[in-house]
């Protein structure tokens, strides 16, 4: 039992507006786990005045880069040290498999270190000498910090999300509240433990557990200046409204439903094998799992039996064992969510290979779902169109490219996909073409060096790499007179 009883605000754990303890279960057994206090308006404007003041009067914003870098490379090295108890910790109150939150601290070391690169390669800023040789200025431009970034991030993955947003923020020298889920208040509370160990100034960071009536009262707050989603299309939408109300900066790293080409020539043994980690990772809760299987109707029947055997073969239970592949939903309404999708997806007409809405034998206490694969899908049904955020794949049969390509762009996402190949540079071809933000070729992983989002409904906004810390920056112009007469310069004013 962990019980946290304070707010980290301002980089300072303090007594909360409500002593109300929020009980923290178990996906695994619906144990209480842990008891930790939640945000409320009230804390919220304490965090919010925290880093206004830090952004409008402290150091944070002028600090010079190198230094900024520093700061964040201490908290990239406080984190490895405690990688163990943080991925056991994810697991225990997310529910996702060991081997996930584990594998996932690799991932975070390689996201820090892609986004240290780029910020020591960053132009902050850069001198245009004037296309016109005679003209009398020169141009300063610069990247510099928005101001006050709300970081609103979901349950599912919540050191990725939430580094990926405090990160690049910190490093173009913003301040920060973010904005957790209730689920993750214990892995994110140690996360503001490793916040306070870096050596940031007075206000810079807050970290709020919080429900979702206080998460729209920070996105409304007239002192925010930007706002960083990660979650579901739906609640993007309603986001980007209010922000669109004060002219506020957004981006959205939103939903998605992606396809996995697997083109005629492929090794379907690897792309099998790739799609267990490419489609049913993170107990498919994850925005950028290939759930959509498109075949090609030559080879539509191999595929299919191949999924079968693959899915019936992965290990559901308890997370923290070490042979579990498939754990629990994180909450008995997202269980039962998923359950609602597998028995409309018998409705609508597929075809039901494995699973099914039966609960695993002896699970009964926890979330659990069986891992369910449907075939002969339409791609028009609801199970091929609504992100279901679980271990649920549907298989859809392709006449030839263009047809798969078709079908892959049938969608209101756009986030991720993948193609499978025994020709690299053709399943390549093929990737161009498709309409989303990133594409894996033959299971190759998603780096951290390159801008990751989403087309369409998935999102505004890109984040990793340089692209990332861009995210968190404007642009300023300063022109400097140049050798001839600053009065010549009356010739070069634009209209307005």
């Amino acid at each position: 039992m962990i019980t946290h009883h304070q707010l980290f605000i301002g980089g300072t754990w303090t007594t909360p507006s409500s002593t109300e303890l929020l009980d923290i279960r178990s996906p695994h057994d619906n144990s209480v786990i842990g008891r930790a206090a939640q945000a409320l308006p009230a804390d919220v404007d304490r965090a919010v005045a925290a880093a206004r003041r830090a952004f409008d009067e402290g150091p944070w914003p002028h600090t010079p880069p190198a230094d900024r870098i520093a700061v964040l490379r201490r908290l990239a090295g406080l984190r490895e040290k405690r990688a163990d108890e943080i991925a056991a910790l994810i697991t225990a109150e997310n529910g996702s498999a060991l081997w996930f939150t584990k594998a996932g601290q690799a991932g975070l070391t390689r996201q820090a270190n892609a986004f240290l690169k780029a910020a020591e390669e960053f132009g902050w800023e850069a001198t245009l000498e004037p296309s016109d040789p005679a003209a009398p200025f020169r141009s300063v431009v610069r990247r510099e910090a928005i101001g006050v970034v709300a970081a609103v991030i979901p349950w599912n993955s919540p050191f990725s999300s939430a580094l990926a947003k405090i990160v690049p923020a910190l490093l173009a020298g913003n301040t920060v509240v973010l904005k957790v889920s209730p689920e993750n208040t214990l892995s994110m509370n140690l996360l503001a433990e490793l916040l306070a160990e870096t050596g940031l100034p007075e206000g810079v960071v807050s970290v709020l557990p919080a429900d979702r009536e206080t998460s729209e009262y920070l996105v409304k707050h007239p002192d925010v200046d930007k706002i960083a989603f990660t979650g579901s299309t739906r609640a993007g939408r309603r986001i980007a409204a209010l922000a669109g109300e004060q002219l506020k900066r957004v981006s959205l790293e939103l939903g998605g439903k992606s396809a996995a080409i697997i083109l005629p020539d492929a090794d379907l043994d690897a792309a099998v094998q790739g799609l267990k980690f490419g489609s049913l990772l993170n107990n498919g809760e994850a925005c950028i799992a290939q759930t959509r299987i498109l075949a090609p109707r030559s080879r539509y029947a191999e595929v299919v039996a191949g999924l079968k055997d693959l899915i019936e073969s992965l290990p559901v239970g308890d997370p923290a064992a070490g042979g579990t592949f498939i754990g629990p939903m994180i909450r008995r309404d997202q269980q039962q969510r998923v359950l609602d999708y597998i028995r409309l997806g018998v409705e609508e007409g597929a075809r039901l290979v494995t699973g099914g809405p039966e609960v695993p034998s002896g699970l009964e206490r926890g979330n659990y779902v069986t891992p369910t694969l449907f075939a002969d899908v339409d791609n028009s049904m609801r199970i091929a169109q609504e992100e279901i955020f679980g271990p649920v794949l549907v298989v859809i049969a392709y006449d030839d490219e263009d047809d798969a390509v078709r079908i892959a762009d049938d969608s209101e996402y756009g986030l991720s996909g993948g193609v499978w190949s025994a020709d690299p540079e053709h399943a390549l071809a093929i990737a161009r073409r498709v309409r989303t933000g990133t594409v894996t070729v033959n299971g190759a992983p998603i780096g951290f060096d390159g801008p990751f989002g989403g087309f369409k409904a998935s999102g505004i906004g890109r984040e990793y790499g340089a692209a990332g810390i861009g995210t968190y920056t404007e642009y300023k112009t300063i022109t400097v007179p140049g050798t001839a007469h600053p009065a010549a310069a009356a010739a070069n004013i634009p209209a307005s």
